[in-house]
């Protein structure tokens, strides 16, 4: 990991400190249920040889064609999952006041989300989906079941959180994450009601931010991506808007825009990051790939190397690690710059240890980590 001598000098003179600061996540909400697909077996229930890689599995399944085939997943654990609630927790382990709204249970919370709601003081919507995710070395393959978040609109949010309380909650924030667009059908709408009834109602604060994840959109329609990214644009108008993309997802963004996606190499990531802002007028994108990260503000455009791993011991949640950490920095104080390199930490400490971090352990893994 090749970090400039900035970032060390940033990091040194700046405390990563998060008192005082405050987040609201949402909406989304998912039991997340890991599983190992099985290659072979030798004895005993937990003894056998797994598919390593995704092109594995894809020629297993290809083999089958015309015949049949018996594929075993091997459950390893189960966990709070969704792109909000793994945000919210990382936020929550970075030292950030959070607090959730989404899909956690309803009328009970699910046990899987019963710490977690009680730090985040959370206000559930309805029952959370399930996804099975099968990790590979290579990446990794999610199937949902997604039927209960079809039941979360504006209406269910302001029946739920009181519509004087969730008012308030959002002008308490210092950052405002809204994840998971392609899972939330209703979410477009949403986001209309909030850009049009909620933020014009909020008193003026310095510090308000919000910060958008789309989520794999590949399944959504083309016309669906525009008029969503659309809508996020109009979010800039009352505070500060960022748009976080992996690298398949700033390539969809890009086909839906009209813009050329490019390679991931660091000239390339920048230059992607800053077509998408300057078409969408908002204040950030960036782009993340696994290996490193790219961003790009009204200032310019910024690349960071990551703290790259061969032997993750997670994969599932590393994207939403990452958000976290960049909003988090952002949310402190740090340059763009800076804000990346402690974003891949954070990312890079939980695939090492399956923990989200706290913000010294971040730094102790980018100063571990760096070659200047």
């Amino acid at each position: 990991m090749r970090i400039s001598e900035k970032i060390i000098t940033e990091i040194n003179q700046k405390p990563f400190s998060t008192t005082g600061k405050s987040s609201v996540v949402g909406l989304d909400g998912f039991v997340d249920k890991i599983v190992t697909p099985v290659d072979k077996r030798h004895g005993l229930a937990g003894n056998f040889d797994a598919i390593e890689t995704i092109a594995d599995l894809g020629e297993r399944i290809s083999a089958a064609a015309g015949k049949s085939a018996n594929l075993e997943l091997f459950p390893r654990f189960e966990k709070l999952g969704g792109n909000g609630p793994i945000m919210a927790n990382a936020m929550l382990s970075l030292g950030l006041k959070v607090r959730y709204v989404g899909a956690l249970g309803h009328p009970a919370i699910q046990p899987v989300f019963e710490e977690f709601a009680k730090k985040t003081e959370a206000v559930s919507l309805t029952e959370p989906g399930i996804t099975t995710a099968l990790e590979f070395k290579d990446g990794k393959l999610m199937f949902g079941n997604t039927r209960s978040l079809e039941e979360i609109d504006f209406a269910r949010i302001m029946l739920c959180c009181e519509e004087g309380k969730f008012f308030e909650m959002m002008a308490n924030a210092d950052v405002v994450s809204i994840v998971n667009w392609t899972m939330i059908p209703k979410m477009t709408s949403i986001l209309v009601e909030l850009v049009d009834r909620v933020l014009p109602n909020l008193p003026p604060r310095d510090t308000r931010s919000f910060f958008f994840d789309l989520t794999d959109p590949a399944k959504r329609s083309k016309d669906d991506i525009f008029e969503v990214l659309q809508v996020i644009s109009r979010f800039q108008a009352h505070a500060e808007a960022t748009l976080g993309l992996n690298y398949n997802e700033a390539l969809q963004v890009c086909e839906t825009l009209g813009l050329n996606g490019r390679d991931k190499d660091e000239e390339s990531l920048k230059k992607i990051a800053k077509e998408i802002r300057r078409k969408l007028d908002i204040s950030c994108v960036v782009v993340h790939p696994i290996e490193s990260a790219a961003c790009a503000t009204r200032d310019g455009e910024w690349w960071s190397e990551g703290p790259f791993t061969g032997n993750p011991k997670i994969t599932t949640g590393a994207g939403d690690h990452f958000n976290a950490g960049f909003s988090t920095a952002r949310l402190c104080g740090f340059s763009p710059l800076t804000s990346l390199a402690l974003a891949t930490c954070t990312s890079g400490h939980y695939v090492r240890t399956a923990q989200s971090p706290s913000t010294s352990q971040v730094i102790e893994l980018l100063k571990q980590a760096t070659i200047i």
